[in-house]
């Protein structure tokens, strides 16, 4: 194993971000299904960093348009696209970004996108001088939406038992927004309803 694997960060006791691979956690449905439940999306879903699917499949039960897209070839959506490098526009983007790349994410979707941008993001993402200078203060989000309850990303295929160490929120920026940011809770109970 190299040296570069072992000391990456971890969004979780059990999630390694490899920083040479794909950094493939997938969503849980319920944290998708958390979105949904208090933001509207007006026009086609862009989900660039598809996975399996399980983000987009929970999408297409709440919007008229989802188009879905990933860099690797998991089976859903379509592959080979890159998101970094894409020309494409949309409506709308939701996505669970690789951990290494979310500030990357952040300026590409703001370039990319007509109306919201959606992504789950650890809350210490808030955190830092870098990101309040290069993405807050350019684009603060409209809404900051925390959960309640701990989200635990797994590894495909890997056994699922304990819970997640790391606080997790879906950070939306609004096109039709006033500048204003405004931070709030999702309910709880959402695990248990749509898991």
């Amino acid at each position: 194993m190299n040296q570069r694997f072992l000391l990456a960060p971890q969004p979780t006791m059990k999630r390694i971000a490899d920083l040479e691979g794909p950094d493939f956690y997938p969503t849980p449905k319920w944290a998708t299904h958390a979105l949904f439940q208090v933001e509207k999306f007006d026009g086609e879903v862009w989900e660039c960093a598809c996975g399996d699917g399980a983000m987009a499949q929970v999408a297409n039960e709440y919007c008229e348009s989802v188009y879905s897209s990933d860099l690797y070839d998991r089976g859903y959506g379509e592959a080979g696209t890159d998101f970094m490098l894409s020309d494409r526009r949309a409506d709308n983007i939701v996505t669970n970004p690789p951990f290494h790349s979310a500030e990357d994410f952040v300026h590409k979707a703001q370039a990319s996108v007509r109306k919201k941008t959606a992504l789950l993001l650890r809350l210490a993402f808030l955190e830092g001088a870098k990101r309040q200078n290069s993405i807050f203060k350019i684009y603060p989000p409209a809404r900051v939406w925390v959960f309640s309850e701990r989200i635990t990303f797994y590894p495909a295929g890997a056994s699922r038992k304990g819970s997640g160490t790391t606080a997790y929120a879906w950070f939306v920026w609004d096109r039709a927004s006033d500048g204003e940011t405004k931070l709030d809770w999702l309910p709880s109970g959402l695990k248990a309803k749509f898991s």
